[in-house]
């Protein structure tokens, strides 16, 4: 395990050159077309092993259903990067679950990312903004060491379904980052709540402890909330707020999107 402390240079993520998007736009293609009907388990062995996909680690919030595709990927390479946020903000389970499947899979590359403690300290001295702005504690918090880490690869692999949100309705296996100019791979965007549910119980995977708490969807402790019945399970999220996502994941304009992750 390696544990990573980051702060972005000034200016933060550079758009890449228009050649180079041009030129990324045809491998996203490329990818599309030849693993258009395969299975996750294909999906992510091409983007592991296919050179068109390049250099590529995993970004994984050990959340409730993140060891379906923890698993997966350690079935394709254990030696796979996995980029775990640590936010200094998560619960107590969220850290004691982390360990405990990263040993059970036997991640070989598991990095923890987090803000420089400096940059922490003068920006929140007092722990206290995500009660004011909640879209820059994501950002100093999750997508500052984040976007640092990643410098050095082509893509990433998410986590994301196409059942989560209207916007990812049609979401591909592979798409082009166009702020980055990094490919994200969507292995599971075919997959529903009950393939997930099924994956984990049929390869008898450790449920997140705070699920049965009535956490179905878990991110910092200070912006998580139970979920009641028949609530959406993203509802305890940011609760009474107008956001839905947490800013990891850029739109074409370079500002984070703010669709469900």
């Amino acid at each position: 395990m390696t544990v990573m402390e980051h702060t972005l240079p000034d200016g933060g993520t550079r758009p890449p050159d228009p050649a180079e998007l041009e030129a990324k736009r045809a491998r996203v293609a490329t990818l599309n077309a030849r693993y258009r009907h395969h299975s996750a388990t294909a999906v992510l062995q091409g983007a592991l092993r296919d050179p068109e996909a390049g250099k590529i680690a995993m970004v994984s919030s050990f959340g409730a259903e993140s060891v379906a595709l923890l698993h997966l990927v350690a079935m394709v390479d254990r030696k796979t990067p996995v980029l775990f946020i640590d936010t200094r903000l998560l619960f107590a389970e969220t850290l004691t679950y982390q360990q405990d499947v990263a040993e059970r899979l036997h991640l070989e590359d598991l990095r923890i990312l987090r803000t420089d403690q400096a940059l922490v300290d003068k920006t929140d001295p007092y722990t206290a903004l995500n009660m004011t702005d909640q879209d820059r504690c994501c950002t100093l918090r999750k997508t500052v060491p984040l976007e640092a880490a990643l410098q050095g690869f082509d893509g990433w692999i998410t986590g994301r379904k196409r059942y989560q949100s209207p916007t990812r309705a049609n979401m591909e296996f592979f798409e082009l980052e166009e702020a980055t100019g990094r490919i994200k791979v969507n292995p599971l965007a075919h997959w529903g709540p009950d393939d997930v549910r099924a994956y984990m119980e049929e390869n008898r995977l450790p449920k997140h402890p705070l699920v049965a708490q009535g956490y179905p969807s878990i991110g910092c402790a200070p912006c998580t909330s139970k979920v009641a019945p028949g609530e959406d399970p993203r509802a305890g999220r940011w609760r009474g707020q107008d956001k839905v996502e947490c800013g990891i994941h850029f739109g074409a304009d370079g500002k984070a999107s703010r669709s469900a992750s």
